[in-house]
This record gives structure tokens, C-alpha cells and sequence, in this order.
């Protein structure tokens, strides 16, 4: 079992480059009226990657998720400056922006600049320097994004005074990625990166933001397979699937004459009554979602009696659903789940994220982990692609700030 203490201890690397990376912006050469109001210990604020162990493209329609997040980081350093200026430096890229609070940048620098505006909306948001620092994969379906945005989130509140609870920051950054970088996505990623507890899954409502958190349990052990193959969701099929999914909507709605909130509120008897009413593209959209609500619930009642192999059952029919209904899949995230199902010791494996590329992740018993790992690895670069990575994860709490010596 992990805590606290394992998470911070995972986060260190991207900590430390973080505050490296914030200690070296400190030193270039600004006039003293522009300098930072630097103190000798930054605030420093981390936020997890995530996988989705069941429930693909289910947060948007108001439906069920069962998320977990990793001891994989986004780290933000920071400290308060003496005007409204946010210069931030992204360390990894090693790139730098400096952003008034009316600027509107893109690439990375888009996604500190919609949190920092969402913020100040309610309140107060200082000016800061801020470095960041992450070892979550970018374009790997590990929503490294929400992860910066919560990190950010947690920093700017931080330097500037104030607090949120976590599901209200979560909300913050899920309004941030919506209005400033224009991906149409659910509360799933935020809410991951803000809520999980470390050692478990979140079952979470979409609809009513209800959370639960479900352990995982000592004999589980969980992969992520990077195909290699990155994914942008703004210039990826994402949105259109979001559109897809509304106009179906309309149809039933149409055919109906019932108030349907949302496809949460479609189930077999009502979509197999209907399903003539929907184009064939709509009619598999529907079904997909349908059936993964289902899915999420067994697989939710599963990992909480205990039942590994009823949950990988759910995770590899949900990835089958993905690929044929969703159509979000790749040749080479079915290539890495197919590898993943036939390796010894592994439960159940499927894409994770929004799909156009990213990763896999497998569910394995905790005894086999290791083995499992190697057999993946090895036969990933012929099976899966030449750029595919394999690494073992452990599930993370939520966005925190970091106690510093």
C-alpha cells in the first residue's frame, strides 16, 4: 500500500526541476520594480496523471467513470510577484512565456493563462513566477493536461492567499480547458487529477459529481503501454464525437417526445425501442455509451468485492466497444491491449483516455506484475511500434502542495 509520503516521494523529480527551473527564471536580468517578491522557500504544488480503468467517453454524457490516478506529476514552483504579470517557464520544453491577464497564447502556455482567468473570476489572483515540471507523458491519453491545470490551479491559489476545495478547483480547470483551449470534454480528467486517493479507483457521477473511492487492494499491480503514437484532442476526432453523441440526442429526444437531460438517460429497452429513429453512426455512439455505463457499475461492484478477473472482463469489453461503437481506437493501442490480454497474469487491459493514440493500461495480478512488464516490453517494440513504452504504476492521490524543508 502507498500514502501521502510514497505519493510526495514519487512527485520528487519533477519537484526538484520545478524549483530549479524557478530559481534560474529568478535571475535574468529584470528591473527591480518587475522582480519577483522572491522568498527563500517557493510554493510548490503537484497534481497526478491518470488512467481510466473503465468508462471511455461516458464523463461528457453525464455518465460513470471509474479513473485512477498515477504516481506520475505535473509539478508547479512558485512565488508571488510585485505586478499582475504571470511569467511561467515550462521546463521541459525549456520554453518561457510571459502572460498579462488579457493574453490569450497558445500551446502550453494556453492552459496556465484559462486557469489563472477561470480563478480570478471569484477572486484575487497575484501575480507569480511559475516553473514547471512533469513526468507525465504529453499526447499519451494520461491527461497531463488536467494535471497542469490543477497544479497550476493549486500554486496561483496558493501564492495568492486563497484556498478551494478540490472538487470546486476540479470544476475551475474543467471551465478552463472548455473555454480557453476548446476541448469539449467531461469533469473526468479534472476530477481524477483533484479527488483520487492514493491506493484506489474513483467511482465517479458525472451528473450528479458524486465520488466514491474504491481500493484497489493489494493483489493488483496496473500497466500503462504508450503506443508512441501521440494524440491531440483539439485537432482529434474528440469533438466530433461530442457532436455525435448531442445530435443522437436530438433524434431520441425527437422520437421520444421524452425530456432526456442527457444520454445518461438512455438505457437498452429505450435505445433498442428507438434505435431505427438514429442514423447508424448515431445508433453505435448511443449503444457504446449505454453499455459502458453498465460496464463501469459492474466493474465499480467487482473491484470493491475483490474480483480482479470480473473487472479486466469489464476493461477489455469496454476497449472492444471503443473500437468498433466509439471508433476512438488505433491499430496501435489494439496491438498494445491484444498483447497486454495474452501476457500471463494480466486481468484485463484497455485504451485509456480519449483514443486517436496514447496508451493502454492493463490490469495484472500484483505477484506477476514484474514478469508481466518484461514480456510487454520486450515484444511492444515488434507488436505494438518502435516508440512504445511500458511502465509500472501505483495510484496517487490528488492534487496537493508540497511541504517544503
Amino acid at each position: 500500500m502507498t500514502g501521502d509520503g510514497d505519493d510526495d516521494t514519487a512527485a520528487g523529480a519533477p519537484v526538484e526541476r520545478a524549483k530549479a527551473a524557478l530559481a534560474a527564471l529568478g535571475a535574468d536580468g529584470d528591473a527591480p520594480s518587475q522582480r519577483s517578491r522572491s522568498t527563500t522557500t517557493p510554493t510548490v504544488a503537484v497534481a497526478p496523471g491518470r488512467v481510466n480503468l473503465v468508462g471511455g467517453h461516458t464523463d461528457y454524457n453525464d455518465g460513470l467513470c471509474l479513473p485512477m490516478a498515477v504516481d506520475r506529476h505535473v509539478a508547479v514552483a512558485a512565488r508571488t510577484r510585485s505586478d499582475d504579470l504571470l511569467r511561467a517557464r515550462a521546463a521541459d520544453f525549456d520554453e518561457a512565456a510571459e502572460l498579462a491577464p488579457e493574453d490569450d497564447p497558445g500551446g502550453w502556455a494556453a492552459y496556465v493563462a484559462a486557469v489563472a482567468r477561470v480563478l480570478r473570476e471569484d477572486g484575487p489572483v497575484d501575480g507569480a513566477d511559475l516553473a514547471i515540471a512533469s513526468d507525465v507523458p504529453t499526447g499519451a491519453g494520461l491527461s497531463s493536461s488536467a494535471a497542469l491545470e490543477l497544479a497550476v490551479g493549486r500554486a496561483l491559489l496558493a501564492v495568492s492567499g486563497r484556498d478551494l476545495p478540490a472538487a470546486d478547483l476540479a470544476l475551475a480547470c474543467w471551465q478552463a480547458e472548455r473555454e480557453g483551449v476548446g476541448v469539449e470534454c467531461g469533469i473526468l480528467d479534472q476530477f481524477s487529477a483533484a479527488l483520487c486517493e492514493a491506493d484506489s479507483a474513483l467511482f465517479l457521477d458525472c451528473r450528479t459529481r458524486e465520488f466514491e473511492s474504491v481500493p484497489l487492494g493489494d493483489d493488483a499491480g496496473v500497466l500503462v503501454i504508450d503506443t508512441g503514437v501521440s494524440h491531440e484532442l483539439t485537432e482529434s476526432g474528440y469533438n466530433d464525437r461530442v457532436r455525435e453523441c448531442a445530435a443522437a440526442l436530438d433524434t431520441l429526444r425527437e422520437d421520444t417526445d421524452r425530456d432526456l437531460d442527457s444520454l445518461r438517460d438512455v438505457d437498452r429497452n429505450l435505445l433498442d425501442a428507438h434505435a431505427d429513429a438514429l442514423e447508424p453512426i448515431h445508433r453505435r455512439r448511443v449503444r457504446h455509451v449505454v453499455t459502458e455505463n453498465e460496464r463501469v457499475r459492474r466493474a465499480r461492484d467487482a473491484l470493491a468485492a475483490g474480483d480482479l478477473d470480473r473487472v479486466g472482463d469489464a476493461m477489455l469489453a469496454a476497449h472492444e466497444s471503443l473500437r468498433d461503437d466509439y471508433e476512438v481506437s488505433c491499430p496501435e493501442l489494439d496491438a498494445a491491449v491484444e498483447l497486454a490480454a495474452e501476457t500471463p497474469g494480466v486481468y484485463g487491459a484497455r485504451m485509456t483516455g480519449g483514443g486517436f493514440g496514447g496508451s493502454a493500461v492493463a490490469l495484472v495480478d500484483g505477484d506477476a506484475l514484474d514478469r508481466a512488464e518484461r514480456a510487454i516490453r520486450d515484444a511492444a517494440p515488434e507488436r505494438v511500434g518502435p516508440d512504445a513504452d511500458v511502465f509500472a504504476c501505483r495510484p496517487s492521490g490528488g492534487v496537493r502542495l508540497v511541504e517544503q524543508e
